[in-house]
C-alpha cells in the first residue's frame, strides 16, 4: 500500500495550506464582527473542549472503523465549519465551527501539520503505508510537506488586506477566504477516496509483529511524559509572542518575518530524522536532538538582541523538527496496528490538558519574572526529556530489533 503515501502527502499539504491563513483570518474575523478579546477567548476555550473530545472519539471510530471513513468525515466537517463562518457569526455556530471543523486551529511554527483530531487516523495509515526501515522517512517526508503548504498558506492570509484596500469590507474579505477553504476541504474528500486499508481489526498478528510494549503500558508512559511536554509547550507556546514584545519592543511586522523563516528553516531537518534515527536508534535521536534544542531555547533569556534571540528560536525549532518525525515513527512503530488511532489520540490528550493549565501560571508570574516563559519551558520539557528516554530507553521498534524482518519488511 505504498501508493497511500502520495495521498496521504497530498492530503497534509491540503490540511496544512488551508489552516495556516484560518489561523489567522479566524481570530481577526471574529474581531471586525464585534468580538471583544474575553468573548474571544471563550470561543476559544469551549472550541478548545470540543476539539479534546473528537480527538478522542477519532481514537475510538478509527480503530474501529477505518482512519480513512474518519479523515474523509473531518474533511467534511471543516467544509461545512467554513460554510457556517462566510453566513453566520453567531456565538455557538462559532464554536461548532472552530472545534468539530477545526477552523482557525494551527499547530504553532514549524509543526508541519502535526496536530488536531485528523492526527491520529493519519498516522496509522502513513505508518502502515512504509516499510518499517523507511517509517521514519514517510513520517519525516509528511511534515515537510505540511510546513512548506503551511509557509504558502500563511501568505494567503494577506488577501484581506489587500481586498480592503480596493473597498472590500473587512468581513466580506475574511469570508472569501472561509469560503476557498470548503473548497480546499472538499478537496481533502477526494484525494483521501483512493486510499486503501485493511480494517485494523482484522490484520494478523504474528509473533515477530507482536509489540514490545503492551497497550496499557505504551498509554501510560506516553500520557506522563507528554503531560510534562504539555506543561511546557503551554508555558511557551502562547506567551512567545508577548514576550518577544515586553523584552524587545517588536510588532506585528517583525514577528511575522520570524516566524514566516522559522517555518521554513523547519523544513529539510524534517527530511533528515531518518538519517539521525538510522545511526543513533529512535529514542537516541529524540532525546539528543531535544536536548540541545532546549539548551539553545535557555539561551533565549540572556539574548540582547530580539535578532539573536529569534535566530536562537529558530535554532530550536530546527533541532525540534530533526526529532519530531522519529519521535512519531517510534510510537507507530511499537504499537499494535489495530489500537493505532487510539495510541495516537489518548497519549495526546494529557499534553493537551496542561498546555490548556500552564499559560494561567506563567502569565500571573510574568510580571514579576519576565522571563519565566523560557524557564518554565525549559524546566518542563527537560523533565519530559528524562521521563522519556528513562521509559523507552529499552523499547526497540520493529527495525532496530530484527535486521532480517526489515529486509523482507511489508510495503
Amino acid at each position: 500500500m505504498t501508493q497511500n503515501l502520495k495521498w496521504l502527502y497530498w492530503g497534509r499539504g491540503l490540511r496544512s495550506f488551508s489552516t495556516a491563513f484560518l489561523t489567522v483570518a479566524f481570530p481577526l474575523y471574529l474581531a471586525v464582527s464585534g468580538y471583544n478579546a474575553a468573548r474571544l477567548g471563550l470561543v476559544l476555550g469551549v472550541a478548545g473542549g470540543v476539539t479534546l473530545a473528537l480527538v478522542a472519539a477519532v481514537g475510538i471510530i478509527g480503530d474501529k472503523y477505518g482512519r480513512r471513513r474518519v479523515i474523509m468525515g473531518l474533511a467534511a466537517l471543516a467544509a461545512i465549519g467554513g460554510a457556517v463562518l462566510t453566513r453566520s457569526v453567531a456565538f455557538w455556530p462559532v464554536v461548532l465551527a472552530s472545534g468539530l471543523g477545526g477552523v482557525g486551529k494551527g499547530g504553532g511554527a514549524g509543526s508541519g501539520g502535526s496536530w488536531g483530531p485528523v492526527f491520529p487516523a493519519e498516522q496509522p495509515l502513513v505508518a502502515g503505508a512504509a516499510r518499517d526501515d523507511n517509517r521514519t522517512k514517510a513520517f519525516g517526508t509528511i511534515s515537510f510537506v505540511g510546513v512548506m503548504a503551511g509557509a504558502a498558506g500563511s501568505l494567503v492570509a494577506t488577501v484581506p488586506e489587500i481586498l480592503h484596500s480596493h473597498g472590500w469590507t473587512w468581513a466580506a474579505s475574511y469570508q472569501l477566504l472561509f469560503a476557498a477553504s470548503v473548497v480546499v476541504s472538499l478537496a481533502m474528500v477526494a484525494v483521501t477516496i483512493p486510499l486503501r486499508e485493511n480494517p485494523p481489526s482484522q490484520t494478523p498478528v504474528t509473533a515477530a509483529d507482536a509489540p514490545p510494549i503492551s497497550f496499557k503500558q505504551l498509554l501510560g508512559r506516553l500520557g506522563f511524559t507528554n503531560a510534562l511536554n504539555g506543561l511546557g509547550f503551554g508555558f511557551l507556546g502562547p506567551l512567545l509572542t508577548y514576550w518577544f514584545y515586553r523584552r524587545y519592543g517588536v510588532g506585528p511586522a517583525e514577528l511575522g518575518v520570524l516566524y514566516t523563516v522559522v517555518n521554513l528553516a523547519s523544513a529539510l531537518p524534517y527530511l533528515w530524522s531518518s538519517n539521525l534515527a538510522a545511526h543513533w536508534g529512535t529514542v537516541k535521536t529524540v532525546t539528543y536532538t531535544r536536548a540541545i534544542g532546549l539548551l539553545v531555547l535557555l539561551s533565549m533569556a540572556i539574548c540582547p538582541t530580539f535578532v539573536l534571540a529569534g535566530l536562537a528560536y529558530m535554532l530550536r525549532m530546527i533541532f525540534n523538527s530533526l526529532g519530531m518525525p522519529a519521535r512519531q515513527s517510534f510510537v507507530m512503530g511499537v504499537s499494535d496496528d489495530q489500537y493505532r488511532s487510539r495510541v495516537s489520540a489518548f497519549s495526546s490528550l494529557p499534553s493537551q490538558v496542561t498546555a490548556m493549565v500552564s499559560p494561567v501560571a506563567a502569565g500571573a508570574m510574568m510580571d514579576a519574572v519576565l522571563d519565566i516563559p523560557i524557564f518554565g519551558a525549559t524546566l518542563f520539557m527537560g523533565m519530559n526529556l528524562v521521563a522519556y528516554y528513562w521509559l523507552f530507553r529499552d523499547v526497540r521498534p520493529p527495525e532496530e530489533r530484527s535486521p532480517a524482518r526489515v529486509a523482507g519488511g511489508s510495503t
